[in-house]
């Protein structure tokens, strides 16, 4: 069982976090080896460690901060329990206090960070856990995770920028239907009942939009019910089916647009870890599957999966990299340029530049087409609207003139 409890350490610092027990009992008894005298323990909301970690908010800005702090205090010697002491005295954890607390029981207990950070956060990326685990395996873990907050720091830098980029068109979306609503609602039924009276036909236009308006809700309704029960669905299968999600993810690198940007990134992960692995003197065989799961893409790591098998024969590195289909064609003339120069760690620094540079271009432009897309149809729906209440007006004042 999961209990969340409150107290107090020798030297008289309140602490609090998660941590797991069989019972109360045990759960008390566990705390108190820990030389901390508990005010309240409790079981945590939810059935799990997990589940009350989860209502826990951990963003990606939050996360920078842990992993920036942590490489310094390691890098200065201090011991990783003490090190994420120290931290969780920081107050801009606010709400992530409680879910760090849980993560250094865990390290306290034995546990890797690496296994202790997705445990109690889904927040928490492949890419991250690989790039931790690099620095565990390795004995470089301040290196490790400064570039791992330096990388996370470069993506919050360009969801901050297309965020603001589409905050404009949303906000105008949202207004054209909310009026949309209101004319298609109030106004227009009353101009139907006008023409009623008048033995007037309202125009085609007018009774489309119309017969619209008031199947709308309940269409936007079903819409929305949909889309939940869709994503439910789809996030269980993902979670459970290893051959669906890759067949999925297989897919999604077909897709215009939104294929090339996901090649690049998950090309950008890959080259990443596989880069720091190799620089921390880990053998390819074990590089090469580390660094496709790290990708974050289901296809991705199965295909360098497969072709570790391959290596483990003799395959020659540079094509290895050649037959895993999902990563970035040019990224094997980049390795086989670094081999054959003696510099492979470098090059694949510079192919690593070359692809968050790719994947920011790509981003851009995709929220910029996004954007256009949103305003044309927002100027269509306006026009329709406008259509739809100044042709009544016309054929009315036209049957009045005499």
């Amino acid at each position: 069982m999961t209990f969340e409890y409150k107290g107090f350490d020798a030297a008289g610092r309140a602490q609090s976090g998660l941590i797991e027990a069989a019972d109360l009992k045990d759960a008390r008894k566990r705390l108190a080896a820990r030389g901390i005298l508990p005010e309240s323990v409790q079981a945590a909301r939810g059935t799990a460690a997990r589940r009350g970690a989860r209502a826990t908010i951990f963003s990606s800005d939050v996360r920078t901060m842990f992993y920036r702090e942590l490489a310094a205090l390691l890098g200065s010697g201090v011991a990783l329990v003490p090190a994420l002491d120290v931290i969780l005295q920081a107050p801009e954890l606010d709400q992530a206090r409680t879910l760090l607390a849980a993560v250094r029981d865990m390290v306290r207990e034995g546990r890797p960070l690496s296994a202790a950070m997705p445990a109690v956060s889904p927040q928490v990326t492949l890419f991250e856990q690989a790039v931790i685990e690099v620095g565990e395996r390795t004995g470089g873990m301040p290196e490790a995770l400064a570039r791992l907050a330096a990388f996370l720091e470069e993506q919050e830098k360009l969801r901050e920028k297309l965020m603001t980029a589409l905050l404009y068109p949303l906000v105008v979306v949202s207004l054209a239907l909310i009026i949309g609503g209101l004319v298609l609602t109030l106004l227009l039924p009353k101009v139907q009942s006008l023409f009623t009276e008048a033995n007037l036909q309202l125009p085609a236009l007018t009774r489309i939009l119309l017969a619209g308006g008031r199947t709308l809700g309940l269409l936007l309704l079903l819409l929305v019910a949909g889309a939940v029960a869709a994503f439910f669905v789809l996030r269980r299968r993902w979670r459970t089916d290893e051959v669906w999600r890759i067949r999925l993810d297989r897919r999604l690198f077909s897709l215009p647009i939104i294929g090339g940007g996901w090649r690049n990134l998950a090309s950008l992960r890959f080259v990443r870890v596989f880069g720091l692995l190799l620089e921390r003197g880990v053998s390819l065989i074990e590089s090469v599957p580390m660094a496709g799961r790290a990708s974050g893409s289901a296809w991705l790591a199965s295909c360098a999966a497969r072709e570790t098998e391959a290596m483990g024969q003799g395959k020659p590195l540079v094509a290895v990299i050649r037959s895993i289909q999902p990563l970035h064609p040019s990224l094997a003339a980049w390795v086989q340029a670094g081999e054959a120069g003696g510099n492979l760690v470098g090059l694949l620094d510079n192919a690593a530049q070359r692809f968050q540079q790719s994947w920011d271009r790509l981003a851009t432009r995709g929220m910029l087409l996004l954007e256009i897309g949103l305003t044309l149809v927002v100027g269509l729906f306006v026009t329709l609207i406008a259509l739809a209440v100044l042709l009544p007006i016309l054929q009315m004042n036209k049957g009045f003139v005499p």
